[in-house]
């Protein structure tokens, strides 16, 4: 598929803000299902500084400074991205034989992928996650089969309900309150599967907005959207290399394995690693917020149009007020 994406923030404060600096992660990744073919980065007003660098995880990040006053802030990105079909999970080994790849031994290999099952800002190793996870992890059982049953389950139980968390909500109180938004379902499922010795990452990104023809609407099609990415190495799997063929992504917003009609934009520990935008502002006590997202699918020749352009543009870093990336 050919997916735009655009994704506009407006921040309106009271008073104005006398100075900020800026932190996005708003460039989608490429990677092996998905590749960015043109990206562009609109800030009003113009920052004085811009530059973007890669992070540990290889998302990029972009930062801004706005060293004088302003009553609104705007940003927008727009991307064009090919995403292609995601291959289905194998079952997987069994689940404790993951772990035990994750745990340390000494001379045993290491996988970078082990990085993924500590306790990160927003999620805790518990013993509630351990519990409410046993039902879904027999012993013995492939850890997809596992993460799947994993999955419904937080789909049936929880409740998707908008105002009844926020960004800084724990998962720990996310599962004991059975409710809340993509993201905390997206972390009370990796907090089951890292209290059980298992790797997952939090995964940020965005899901078509209008589905195909005879295709169900997906939840949280409207916004940046949360989903998860588990570990599960084939068998003949002997090396420590963070493979990205190894990751499985699995969305428990909406039950249903992550397809070609989502966008990865970022992947992290938890939220806190990823947030779209952020930053420390002198000012602007109050603030309006206001947030929109469109993923709309692009006819071939337009792509292709767009792609051939971006070829051709120059490879300069990013600045203000318009600049687009280079081609992924």
């Amino acid at each position: 598929m050919k997916l735009r994406v655009i994704h506009e923030t407006v921040y309106h404060y009271t008073p104005t803000v006398q100075n900020a600096q800026h932190m996005a992660h708003l460039r989608p990744r490429t990677g092996m299902v998905q590749r960015v073919l043109t990206h562009s980065l609109q800030v009003d007003p113009a920052p004085t500084q811009c530059n973007m660098v890669q992070d540990v995880f290889g998302n990029t990040r972009t930062f801004f400074s706005l060293p004088f006053t302003h009553e609104q802030l705007r940003v927008r990105a727009e991307s064009l991205l090919e995403t292609l079909p995601v291959p289905a999970a194998p079952p997987g080994e069994p689940w404790e034989a993951v772990r035990e790849r994750l745990s340390y031994r000494r001379g045993q290999p290491y996988h970078a992928a082990t990085e993924f099952s500590f306790a990160s800002p927003y999620i805790p190793r518990h013993a509630e996650f351990v519990a409410y996870a046993t039902e879904s992890f027999a012993p013995g059982r492939p850890l997809m089969q596992a993460a799947s049953h994993l999955m419904s389950r937080i789909h049936a139980d929880f409740a998707y309900t908008a105002n009844a968390t926020d960004a800084g909500t724990p998962a720990l109180e996310s599962l004991r309150l059975r409710r809340g938004v993509c993201q905390d379902f997206a972390h009370v499922m990796i907090g089951c599967l890292r209290s059980l010795g298992l790797a997952a990452r939090y995964v940020s990104g965005y899901l078509l907005t209008e589905p195909p023809p005879g295709q169900p609407r997906l939840v949280g099609a409207d916004a940046s959207h949360a989903w998860v990415s588990v570990w599960s190495p084939s068998a003949d799997d002997r090396g420590g290399a963070l493979v990205e063929n190894a990751w499985f992504d699995l969305d428990p917003t909406n039950d249903r394995p992550a397809g070609e009609d989502y966008v990865t934009l970022a992947i992290g520990r938890d939220f806190s690693d990823v947030s779209p935008l952020r930053g420390v502002i002198h000012g602007g006590d109050h603030h309006v917020l206001q947030v929109g997202v469109t993923v709309e699918p692009v006819p071939e020749a337009a792509a292709t149009s767009a792609a051939a352009a971006a070829l051709t543009a120059s490879d300069a870093p990013l600045t203000p007020p318009q600049a687009p990336g280079s081609p992924g």
